[in-house]
């Protein structure tokens, strides 16, 4: 692995203006300065957004999350990440440091927030409350493993994303959600919750688990 710079994917110069473009808007709109993306694949590099329920894992559990979607998908797999960005961004950042330089997973972002549309044709927007409104080019169940992470503690949500889930998995999931929806992720998506203790980067007031149905490390 390269610990170079020069190694990490950065934005293209039409997408680096196109996101400040969107920065200067906001700008006008709250007032507040908005930080500049300088490399797309950073966790962090979007600055969280709490009205949109939005809150970045650390890099460390970043990491750990990643490398587990890219162990279970296997080599050339598919990889989808529902509302879950930061998974996204640790999962290109990793592919790039490959030593052959050769990606052996794909990922896509399945996430409503717009600002995300720099990752160009692997961004779907993509609104819970209208769980199977999808691109006609994403078929069912042609991703070997999705990781998941609702905006929102309430079975509602739950339910809805468990749709798109079904929808897009072969078979194995990766939820992150609070531990109070324990019942509700086993009974929906026949899900065990794991030992594993995720973080994030600011800490929240609800305990937060992850889930999976299949083998893994992350369960003891």
């Amino acid at each position: 692995m390269s610990d170079s710079d020069d190694d990490v994917p950065q934005l293209s110069a039409s997408a680096l203006a196109a996101l400040q473009e969107f920065y200067a808007e906001r700008m006008n709109e709250t007032g507040e300065e908005q930080p500049v993306l300088t490399d797309n694949y950073t966790v962090g590099a979007v600055k969280e957004d709490w009205h949109m329920s939005q809150f970045w894992y650390s890099d460390e559990t970043a990491t750990r999350l990643a490398e587990e979607a890219i162990q279970q998908a296997g080599k050339h797999g598919r990889i989808a990440c529902v509302s879950a960005p930061s998974v996204y961004q640790k999962l290109k950042q990793l592919e790039s440091q490959r030593e052959d330089g050769s990606p052996s997973v794909s990922s896509m972002l399945f996430e409503f927030d717009r600002r995300f549309a720099v990752y160009g044709e692997e961004f779907n927007f993509y609104d819970y409350n209208n769980p199977l409104c999808l691109p006609e080019h994403i078929l069912p169940q042609s991703f070997d493993i999705v990781v998941a992470d609702p905006p929102y503690l309430a079975e509602e949500c739950l339910s809805k994303v468990a749709l798109t889930v079904k929808y897009l998995t072969k078979s194995k999931i990766l939820l992150c959600t609070g531990a109070i929806m324990e019942e509700h992720a086993g009974k929906l998506m026949g899900l065990k919750i794991c030992s594993y203790l995720p973080k994030h980067s600011h800490n929240l007031a609800n305990e937060f688990r992850c889930y999976v149905n299949y083998e893994s490390s992350l369960l003891s």
